[in-house]
């Protein structure tokens, strides 16, 4: 059988994926003043040892004003370093890329965590859980408009400011690579501050961040150019973008941003959606199987980098014929590796892959191979053909 796709190498400059299955950055909101825990460690061990190519750890932000919850992982000091450089080397250790996401909250950030109900934080609450610099936790954003008018409204950047949140998303990506990631992403997705000010409804500015398309670009090239000057030219460069946000920033925009930022040194798109009004799911259209795939298609095709793609990606099937109809490069799960994080493994049995159980530690392959062999009439809890199938 034609090895699938899913599970052929992809080369990204220096650096060599297994395969095609990229565990997508997921907020673990379990950080201890930016440091990473015990948490961290497992979580992102638990998605390697499971058999994905590359490992994608949350949004870790890059400024201390920028952090979503109190949980948010961070990288604006040094001494952040120590803690991610143990998952680095968890991950490594079991076959998997590492991989790290730079953000920042702007104007979303100083939050309740999502299941307790994701409101402005209150500092009352803040106080009760140690937090001892709540006026440095400042809402900045590019212009002084809260998401709603029931939001804070956060401060107005000022251009003299902007170098140096520049710098520190640039002294972030040192820090990364410090502590041994292969691949970094730059966050500019989901209602967050680079896409605040891609946004015309968040951007409202009248300097050279503000008014046309390509002003309110201008933050975004000059965050990937600060980077890539100090993230090593062998490794990767991802930039995540809410390619239609249904609220004046869509697909043509995202386009003419890719055109931009990739020869400037980003290698790949990953394309998610929504975030300004306040979910990461677009209006326009029905939640489905692949309801992103469109976008990243659209990316490839007409943006000049290569794309990944994200959002109800749940079958083995489903992933494959993604990457053979050339929609995208890359297949980005989160929830769905929630559910199972052997998916991988599953995926590969499923697409018929002789060496499937190898994505595994050989602790696990090894019985799960001697299980296979043994019991001829068995089929595994998670085991489903999928979509194509019904």
């Amino acid at each position: 059988m034609t090895q699938p796709l899913l599970f052929t190498p992809i080369q990204l400059r220096d650096i060599t994926l297994k395969n095609r299955v990229v565990v997508a950055p997921m907020h673990q909101y379990a950080a201890e003043k930016g440091f990473a825990t015990d948490w961290h460690l497992v979580n992102a061990g638990r998605y390697a040892a499971g058999g994905a190519g590359l490992v994608f750890m949350e949004s870790t932000k890059v400024d201390r004003r920028g952090c979503g919850t109190i949980g948010d992982l961070g990288l604006w000091r040094d001494e952040h370093v120590p803690g991610l450089a143990r998952c680095v080397e968890f991950i490594r250790a079991h076959g998997a890329v590492p991989g790290l996401q730079l953000g920042h909250s702007g104007r979303k950030a100083r939050r309740f965590r999502p299941w307790q109900g994701g409101a402005p934080l209150t500092k009352e609450a803040a106080l009760a859980e140690g937090v001892d610099d709540w006026d440095a936790w400042e809402l900045v954003a590019p212009s002084a408009l809260g998401s709603s008018d029931k939001e804070p409204t956060p401060r107005a950047l000022t251009t003299a400011e902007i170098p140096d949140l520049v710098d520190k998303w640039a002294q972030a990506a040192r820090r990364a690579n410090e502590a041994g990631y292969d691949v970094l992403e730059i966050h500019a997705a989901h209602g967050y501050l680079l896409h605040q000010f891609l946004s015309p409804t968040a951007n409202v500015r009248n300097d050279e961040y503000g008014g046309s398309e390509l002003n309110r670009m201008r933050l975004a090239v000059e965050i990937t150019e600060a980077v890539r000057a100090v993230w090593p030219a062998h490794k990767p460069l991802f930039m995540r973008l809410s390619v239609e946000d249904d609220a004046g920033w869509g697909p043509d925009q995202s386009v003419e941003l890719a055109k931009l930022v990739g020869p400037k040194g980003v290698d790949v798109i990953d394309c998610s959606s929504g975030g300004m009004r306040g979910s990461p799911v677009v209006g326009t259209g029905p939640v489905g199987y692949g309801y992103q795939v469109p976008y990243s298609d659209r990316l490839k095709r007409d943006g000049g980098v290569m794309t990944m793609a994200v959002g109800l990606i749940v079958h083995a099937d489903q992933a494959e014929q993604i990457l053979q109809e050339g929609k995208a490069d890359l297949i980005a799960l989160a929830r769905e590796l929630m559910y199972n994080p052997n998916w991988p493994m599953d995926a590969a049995r499923k697409l018929g892959v002789d060496t499937a159980f190898e994505t595994m530690p050989d602790s696990q392959s090894y019985w799960l191979s001697k299980r296979a062999s043994a019991v001829k009439e068995m089929e595994p809890s998670t085991y489903r053909r999928g979509i194509a199938a019904e």
